[in-house]
């Protein structure tokens, strides 16, 4: 039976997750400069929102658009259709990432604990804790689960290969900059989400593979 073959490299995970560590340690620390750009950034961003209350009302679309909710029955939709044709143990992985990912970066909160901004005049509010964000964690989970499952599929396929890849990657980063536009979330805190969602599915998708991580795509392949 020919069975899809999730394609990354074994060496991708620990070099996602380096900016993410450095960004916990830092927020951890409670590091001046961070914070101080953290502000500053989003200071400026607040000031924008204000005078550009249209602009608000697209990224709160966006947001809302883009949610983790959303990613999760996304997920939940490409699980159905893997298990319909047959790729159970695909369907496993991309389900147990995503759940797993999830609850990672709810206890993530919890540890740090690190407060939203205030500010005197919000443009939108969000509850819990800020490191790392939620959006920016989910949709990073979610993009790459489908950018690894959907790879090998359309790589002979250039316009579908660079339409993949670009919303892989555009989607995810734009729902990151939202909440620091909404003032809900620091940079610090979707950086942080953005890498750590990549690291954990591409770690999954190597402990996935039974033979290591193939270093190329290789599309579909016979196993025994």
């Amino acid at each position: 039976m020919r069975s899809l073959s999730l394609p990354v490299r074994t060496s991708a995970a620990p070099v996602l997750l380096v900016p993410f560590a450095l960004l916990a340690a830092l927020v951890v620390g409670r590091w001046a400069p961070l914070h101080d750009l953290d502000r500053s950034i989003s200071d400026r961003l607040n000031e924008v929102a204000l005078a550009n209350p249209g602009w608000v009302d697209v990224l709160t679309g966006w947001t809302h658009l883009f949610s983790p909710t959303a990613w999760r029955l996304a997920v939940l939709a490409l699980v159905i259709w893997l298990v319909r044709r047959g790729e159970r143990a695909v369907a496993l992985w991309a389900a147990v990432t995503m759940i797993a990912g999830g609850l990672l970066g709810a206890l993530l909160k919890l540890i740090v604990s690190r407060h939203r901004p205030e500010f005197l005049e919000p443009v939108a509010q969000a509850s819990g804790y800020a490191f790392p964000s939620g959006h920016a964690l989910n949709s990073a989970l979610g993009a790459t689960v489908l950018l690894l499952v959907f790879l090998p599929m359309v790589r002979h396929r250039p316009l579908a290969l660079v339409g993949l890849w670009a919303a892989a990657v555009m989607i995810p980063l734009v729902t990151a900059m939202s909440r620091v536009a909404l003032g809900v979330h620091w940079l610090s805190d979707v950086i942080a989400g953005l890498f750590l969602g990549a690291a954990f599915t591409v770690a999954t998708a190597a402990a996935f593979s039974k033979r290591g991580v193939p270093e190329h795509a290789t599309g579909y392949v016979h196993r025994p």
